[in-house]
Order: C-alpha cells, then structure tokens, then sequence
C-alpha cells in the first residue's frame, strides 16, 4: 500500500465509530458535498469497479455514488450534443467532459453510445477520466486529494500499475465538465489493493456481539468478489500481508456470462442484465433487444447461484492460509453470494463477515484511509 502506516497510527485513529448501515442502502442519493474538515483538504475516494465506480466525500453511506463504468472517447461536438434539453438533467445520466482537446463520455451516456464495460483492462486505463468525471459531478475544484484501489495481482504489478495511476491522477488538470471550466490540482494520490478499504470500513464500525472480532487483533481474509476479479487479501493484525495475498481473475462477470448463456440474444455486459440479475427475486425479467418477450431469471437463477457460491468457495478455500481464523466478504459479488458462501465457510469452521453497505464499503474505507493521512501529516507538521 502507498506510504503503509505502522498498525499504531492513524488507521485506528481515523476509525471514528459510526452506526451501521443495512446492505440495501439507497444507490445515487442526493449529491453530496465535500466533507473539508481534514486540514481543509478535500478527499476523493474512487473504487474503480469494473461494473460502476463508486465514489465518495466523506463517510457516509447514502453519499456513496454509483457511476456505471462505461467509457467512450468522442469529439467535442459528440459530447457536447445534449444541450438542447429545456431543463437541467441529471448529472448522472449526462457525464461528458472535454479534456486536453478530447472528449469523453462516461456512465451511462457512454453505455448509450456503445462502449461496453472494458472487461480485460487494465484499471490503469481510463482511470483519470473517472477521476475527473468524480470530481466533476461533486463539485469539486482547486486542490484536493484521491484515493484509489488496484488488485493485487502480484506486488511486482501492483507497483508497476500503482505507479502509473499516480503518474496519471496527480498535478493541475484543467477540464470543460459539462460546458462548465473546472481547474483540479491533485497533490496527493494513494492507490492501495482493492478490498483493503472494506477491512477499514468495518474496522470504523461499533462492534456488536462477541461474534465480531477486533480486526486490528487477528488474522484476518477479506475476499472482494468484484466483476472482473476476486480479490483475495491476508492481513495480520492490521499488517498487509503481502505475500500471501493475490487477485484473481474470476469474478461476477464470468456469472453474468453464464446468466446471458441461458437467453438468446443477451450481451453479458449489458447493463440492463446485470441490473435484472441483482433484484430481488419475483422481480427478475429481462428482455435482450429484438426479444418479443421477457425471460424469467428466476427460472434457473438459484441453480446457477449455488453452482458458483461452491465455485467461489472452492478457490477461496484453496487459497486460504491456515492461520486465518476470520473472513470479511465485500464487493457486490460478496453480498450477492453471501448467504451460500456464508453457509458453506462455516462448514469448514470459518467466521464469516458480511461489510455493510457491501458495494459501498471499499470506497468508505479509502476515504477514510485518506482521512488519516491527512490527520497523520498535519500531526507530524506540529
């Protein structure tokens, strides 16, 4: 991880409690304002998913936003198209901006003009224009601070990619966001392995019950079931350990393709499907474009859940140091398996640990990750 804090400092320092939330927190609540009460310093935290960024301000849960991870290059005049509307639109629907004589459209609007998920890359690519399409739609300007996630594929990549993204996000930026200039300068940058922010999302949380453990004490799994990889990070007593940590290339993605194998015409990557697949079941009807009617998910949805929790559960098990004694699952793969991964971690005498909000919790964590370096330099400045 980026300038790595000894276990003492300002990891549990930052570890504010604060009450938890249910895992069905509402998506794309109001928009929310930067939190600038570290150092005066604004902190944007970006957990680049391979299904949506989420991206947040402060700590709060509800302020969390989901932007579908679409991203499309196009011409200024392409991007700049949708100013014809008589009222303001959502921000959220509409994310363009122009930057150093390109156009880009992300989220949804990119979805729209045919950009898929980028399943495959590298999350190296098209970060920065999530990070200016985040920072535009907070509002944000002047200086401030990012906090990203990379897997972990191993440490020699970790670094090469981390040092890339950092090479990339940091310095002035100036972009047209939406028609409107915005002047960025990103003093600080910290990439950390993706599921680590979830470990100190749950580690800010009052504990409940003696079936929570103190993380800071044990060693300790959490599993981030993401779409494209399933990243798998071992931590002693709140130490990173990093060789007995990986990412793997197996994740909700490969589960979408078995959902879209099921119906004629369905694209895995469609939003729409993956939309479908995450409601509540009785609510699971998905029509592929040209279909002249919906398919029921519900039909064969259980099967192929079961089929790929004992999948998931196989590779984690085989994975698993013996010295762990405490698994924290996150990610929307993570609450989305939960109740069969649950079970069957418990057959082989795991405890196992949903985050709450599971999608939001990598982002949560990273911020206040942020948080503590900042409080950490300010202190040291003293």
């Amino acid at each position: 991880m980026t300038d790595q804090p000894s276990a003492a400092t300002p990891m549990n320092a930052a570890a504010i409690p604060m009450n938890r939330v249910s895992a069905s927190t509402p998506i794309n609540a109001n928009p929310a304002q930067p939190n600038n009460n570290v150092s005066g310093k604004k902190i944007l935290s970006v957990d680049l998913g391979r299904t949506s960024t989420k991206t947040c301000v402060n700590r709060e849960p509800n302020n969390v936003v989901f932007v579908p991870a679409n991203v499309k290059q196009m011409s200024m005049e392409q991007v700049r198209g949708g100013v014809f509307e008589v009222r303001a639109t959502d921000p959220l629907m509409d994310l363009w901006l122009e930057y150093q004589g390109l156009g880009y459209a992300a989220g949804q609007l990119a979805a729209d003009f045919g950009a898929d998920l980028g399943v495959g890359q590298s999350k190296v690519e098209d970060a920065l224009v999530k990070v200016l399409a985040c920072a535009g739609y907070f509002k944000l300007k002047d200086e401030i601070s990012v906090v990203l996630g990379l897997p972990y594929h191993s440490q020699e990549q970790f670094e090469r990619e981390k040092a890339q993204m950092i090479s990339q996000v940091s310095g002035p930026h100036v972009m047209n966001f939406r028609g409107e200039s915005v002047s960025l300068n990103i003093t600080k940058v910290w990439v950390m392995p993706e599921g680590y922010g979830s470990l100190l999302w749950c580690e800010a949380q009052p504990k409940k019950g003696a079936t929570v453990p103190d993380f800071t004490k044990v060693s300790v799994a959490i599993v981030d079931i993401g779409h494209q990889t399933t990243d798998c990070l071992m931590v002693d007593n709140f130490r990173f350990a990093r060789g007995a940590s990986k990412s793997e290339d197996f994740g909700m993605g490969k589960f979408y393709e078995l959902v879209a194998a099921e119906i004629q015409g369905a694209d895995s990557q469609s939003l729409s499907l993956i939309t479908t697949v995450n409601r509540p079941k009785g609510d699971r009807f998905y029509r592929p474009r040209g279909a002249s009617k919906p398919t029921n998910l519900d039909d064969f949805l259980p099967n192929l859940i079961e089929m790929f929790s004992r999948e998931i559960c196989s590779r984690v098990l085989a994975w698993l140091p013996e010295r762990v004694t405490d698994v924290i699952l996150t990610g929307g793969g993570g609450e989305f398996f939960w109740e069969d991964v649950q079970r069957l971690l418990k057959e082989a005498k795991i405890n196992a640990h949903l985050a709450a909000p599971s999608r939001q919790a990598n982002a949560l964590g990273q911020y206040i990750y942020g948080e503590a370096q900042l409080s950490s330099a300010r202190s040291s400045r003293a």
